[in-house]
């Protein structure tokens, strides 16, 4: 398949075929405080119910629509923010048309723009590379918080411009940091550019011993 024209119809697509095409992207936020562009290294793919031919686990929507995961049901073209381990955000782009969910999660990725600033947000990154080196990285250089979920993405404060050409060496494996089947080789829906330092660091799931009941 080749590439679609634009983002808007590249993101009608399920996640797990419009993820390749996102490497390479710059996504730029607008804030107040200054632009940050940050081109797009390594994300990873969940699907709903609707698109996936097995149950996705690792989706936040894997149980049906909810309060807290509605931005992922459509429209497509919208941040998807979510707050997670009490401390961190992460963003997703939506896919599909509204009604099925599915979206790519913005794992790792190059500040090209607003280095200052991702920097001034990020005071623990040693190196330039760490800047947005993993999800939560990626947000907090780029200022995404609990605001902007839902927020479009095509234009405007957020947009996302696809590369003039699709992104070379591209690799897929499963993905970080899921234990149980949502991050087995079964779910090969990380996908990044090979030999990118900004890539993250492959983290394999580990399963948590459940919690005592008081």
């Amino acid at each position: 398949m080749g590439r679609p024209l634009d983002i808007l119809e590249l993101l009608t697509l399920p996640a797990t075929e419009a993820a390749p095409f996102l490497l390479g992207a710059l996504v730029r936020h607008e804030s107040p405080q200054g632009p940050v562009v940050v081109r797009l290294t390594e994300v990873e793919a969940y699907l709903g119910p609707a698109d996936s031919p097995d149950p996705d686990p690792g989706s936040h929507s894997y149980r049906g629509r909810t309060n807290r995961n509605a931005v992922m049901f459509g429209p497509p073209g919208h941040l998807y923010v979510y707050f997670t381990y009490g401390m961190h955000f992460c963003a997703n782009l939506v896919c599909r048309p509204e009604g099925t969910s599915s979206g790519c999660l913005m794992r790792a990725g190059e500040v090209v723009e607003g280095l200052e600033l991702a920097r001034l947000r990020r005071p623990t990154a040693k190196r330039d590379y760490e800047l947005a080196q993993g999800p939560a990285r990626l947000a907090k250089a780029m200022g995404l918080r609990r605001e902007h979920n839902g927020i479009p993405a095509l234009g405007g404060e957020v947009t996302v411009t696809l590369p003039a050409a699709p992104a070379r060496q591209v690799m897929t494996g499963p993905r970080v940091g899921i234990s149980g089947p949502g991050g087995t080789t079964h779910y090969p829906w990380r996908f990044w550019i090979d030999g990118d330092p900004t890539v993250s660091k492959f983290k394999p799931g580990v399963a948590r011993a459940p919690r005592r009941r008081a």
